[in-house]
């Protein structure tokens, strides 16, 4: 990359990650932040255990058939391996959130559903995305040290070479599309909108951060990657609870997605 361009992405990247911490100890660690007590705006999900597990066992049948059914297909008309992998990749996020659909279409019988508000979202959204940022720096500093520590491999994940490869054009898009829009919108509605809404009023608080955003953390099979995702559900969880509208993580998730997939084509180390 030339010099100019590379020089502007890190300021740029660096102007994010102080806007974060700006943001961070505005709303969070000054002593105004402190003082100010705001009281949750989530709405409790009033389900049995039993609707639970109901909700969860749709969820992971969508995850586990749909890419299935992409892999047979992508087999019978002879697809290339990366469309192929697009395509059960694509069916592992639309079949949970075809999961999460069919759920709260026919078998919720909750009245309290997920808050979207997506206008008014947008704003907290951009905070909390940049507030994540200096946190998930830190953690993944931390992470990774402690890896090295222990011997363990510090690789990439198998998606930064799939990007920089990624051909046709088309294909490229499809992928940006998916991490972008459609796993920002699957993955908050289960683990925030789903798991944690459900376990904030029947665990400990801690418990209710720490298990959906371990599970989070855990989705990509990527050890590098583990603790700054934990850090990230956390986070993301956090606003939900914060404003009561799911669009908050969904914008926040979105826009953290789209600024992993610009670092790969701009940072070769990126991970």
């Amino acid at each position: 990359m030339p010099a100019p361009i590379n020089a502007f992405a890190t300021n740029f990247e660096l102007a994010l990650v102080f806007s974060g911490v700006v943001l961070l100890w505005r709303y969070v660690f000054s002593p105004t932040a402190r003082a100010h007590t705001r009281t949750p705006l989530l709405v409790a999900w009033d389900i049995s255990l039993s609707d639970f597990f109901l909700f969860l066992w749709i969820v992971i049948c969508g995850g586990l058939v749909f890419p299935v059914v992409a892999q047979q297909t992508a087999r019978a008309l002879a697809l290339s391996a990366q469309t192929k992998l697009i395509l059960v990749n694509a069916g592992f996020q639309g079949g949970m959130l075809a999961g999460v659909g069919i759920y709260l279409l026919c078998f919720n019988r909750s009245r309290s559903r997920p808050s979207f508000g997506f206008t008014a979202s947008i704003l907290p959204g951009i905070a909390t995305f940049l507030i994540s940022l200096p946190l998930i720096v830190v953690v993944g500093l931390l992470w990774t040290g402690l890896l090295k520590l222990c011997g363990l491999p510090v690789e990439p994940q198998d998606a930064v070479a799939f990007f920089k490869k990624a051909q046709p054009p088309s294909l490229l898009a499809t992928m940006i599309a998916l991490a972008a829009l459609v796993a920002p919108l699957t993955e908050e509605l289960v683990f925030r909108a789903g798991i944690f809404r459900y376990a904030r009023t029947r665990l400990p608080r801690w418990a209710a951060l720490l298990f959906p955003a371990v599970l989070f953390g855990a989705l990509p099979a990527h050890l590098p990657s583990f603790a700054p995702l934990v850090a990230l559900g956390i986070v993301f969880s956090l606003a939900y609870e914060r404003t009561g509208r799911i669009g908050t993580a969904i914008v926040a998730h979105a826009l953290f997605n789209s600024y992993s997939v610009l670092r790969i084509f701009i940072d070769p180390t990126a991970t």
